[in-house]
């Protein structure tokens, strides 16, 4: 039972539109040393997954620089190992796809030669820990066409155009829904799809017939009756990264002892990152650091409460850092307050500033922005 993963890189990438303006939803910082893509890898790996393919489109080179060859997952093989695409269409160079199907129509040949029985499909703009060994048991068990991985929760305004499913007997899906309704308890689809080889090849060549469009309306929505289809529920972390509001809240939640535990926690199910060879933090004697989760590399001379500090920050004395998330080489000047403040890849904040947003709008800063 041979499977092989594909990464969705770009699909979601208008919904945070700040901080995927030069980057891919995929490489979106998390957690201060990690990108989102992280977790998405790690979870193969732990299933031994290690054919995985990374569908690219546009503003990658932040990606490429951060996955490069796969050797930080042990992903740089001679035989399968981690593959990066051109974001363009097999049977046309000049055409940029603008959906799941058009982007799975673009490697139809990769997946026609691939020595595998599975595909597993994935978004990157969340963090989850599925473990695909079940979910693969799970498919082969119920001699299924297609699972697809579904979490029963309320439905935020996010979410309201995400797939929701009706379950019957023997976890099989008897019935979909294009839109959720707002507020109302469902079974929100995650875009987690494990599907037969064979039945992906043809579906995508049938496609360009029938002149189909969405993966999600046209294969799963239109064959919930004609298709084995089951719904397998997982019941773990979900940090979905569809808005500021969402990555801010996200990223917050680590400093939930709970959290961290689910996610960082397991000895077996680690999540793998690029290695930066970075000397450990230094703190100032007069440094106050409370409730924060604190990366390598950096320096801290002033007061940090409830934050996530990302790698080589730099807060000089007499500065205050407040509910805010500082990105990899920050610079906080003396005197300054930053309350509710995200900073992107290397801002310099200089002397006597105050910064403040709220929860729900944090105040942001682009990359190597000086204020």
């Amino acid at each position: 039972m041979k499977a092989a993963g594909i990464i969705f890189s770009s699909i979601h990438n208008e919904t945070i539109d700040e901080l995927t303006r030069k980057r891919t939803s995929a490489s979106i910082p998390f957690g201060a040393r990690y990108r989102l893509i992280d977790f998405a890898l790690s979870n193969f790996l732990y299933a031994d997954i290690t054919d995985i393919g990374i569908l690219t489109q546009k503003n990658y080179q932040s990606l490429m620089d951060h996955v490069g060859s796969g050797k930080d997952w042990d992903l740089s093989r001679k035989n399968g190992g981690l593959i990066i695409f051109p974001p363009y269409s097999s049977h046309r160079s000049d055409f940029l796809y603008e959906n799941r199907f058009e982007a799975l129509q673009s490697v139809n040949g990769y997946i026609e030669k691939s020595n595998v029985d599975y595909f597993i499909l994935t978004d990157s703009d969340n963090v989850n820990m599925v473990d695909y060994n079940k979910v693969l048991d799970f498919h082969k068990n119920h001699d299924a066409d297609l699972t697809l991985i579904y979490k029963k929760m309320n439905v935020t305004e996010d979410m309201t155009h995400n797939l929701s499913f009706k379950i019957g007997e023997n976890d099989r899906i008897v019935g979909s829904n294009l839109y959720s309704k707002l507020n109302e308890k469902c079974n929100v689809f995650l875009n987690i799809t494990i599907i037969n080889k064979s039945l992906l090849s043809s579906l995508l060549s049938d496609a360009l017939v029938v002149g189909a469009k969405s993966f999600t309306r046209d294969v799963i929505h239109n064959n919930v009756k004609s298709l084995k289809m089951f719904g397998y529920k997982y019941d773990g972390i979900y940090l979905r990264m569809s808005s500021m509001e969402n990555y801010f809240k996200g990223n917050m939640s680590l400093l939930k002892e709970d959290v961290r535990n689910e996610l960082f926690g397991d000895d077996q199910h680690k999540i793998y990152t690029k290695v930066r060879d970075s000397a450990p933090t230094r703190y100032g004697s007069n440094a106050k650091v409370e409730n924060c989760f604190v990366a390598d590399g950096c320096i801290i001379e002033g007061t940090v409460i409830n934050s996530i500090i990302f790698r080589g920050v730099k807060i000089a004395k007499g500065a205050v850092v407040e509910n805010s998330i500082l990105m990899q080489d920050t610079t906080v000047s003396n005197k300054c307050h930053l309350n509710y403040v995200v900073t992107d890849k290397n801002v310099i904040i200089k002397e006597n500033n105050t910064l403040a947003g709220c929860e729900k709008v944090p105040f942001y800063l682009g990359k190597y922005q000086v204020v």
